[in-house]
């Protein structure tokens, strides 16, 4: 399964952005999908998690209700809508997918995309 992962770009504090993950090479439908993100100095930690059929959806406490994750199953797509965005929303975002696991623990997911860069100016 190959990620790719694109829609990263500089913002101003209280806009919104979103970021897509296009996958290919598996059968997008049996993945749940995930969205993490790496601040510079900081540990990598999850943000979004959506199940294979869009019916279960988990957020990390700094993005929720703030921050939609959604999928395309018909265009093998996940996405992250980030309205609201803040500073310490600033990051490379990795999207994810997996077969099972914890949706939140970085460690279940069998394949990772590129970053993507996303820079919140206050």
């Amino acid at each position: 399964v190959q990620l790719q992962a694109s829609g990263g770009g500089l913002v101003q504090a209280g806009d919104s952005l979103r970021l897509s993950c296009a996958a290919s090479g598996g059968t997008f439908s049996d993945l749940g999908m995930g969205w993490f993100r790496q601040a510079p100095g900081k540990e990598r930690e999850f943000v979004a998690s959506i199940s294979w059929g869009g019916g279960s959806t988990l957020y990390a406490d700094s993005v929720k209700g703030r921050f939609t994750i959604s999928r395309d199953n018909a265009i093998n797509t996940v996405y992250l809508q980030m309205n609201n965005v803040k500073p310490e929303d600033s990051a490379v975002y990795y999207c994810a997918a997996r077969y099972g696991g914890r949706p939140d623990y970085g460690s279940s997911y069998d394949y990772w995309g590129q970053e993507t860069l996303v820079t919140v100016s206050s």
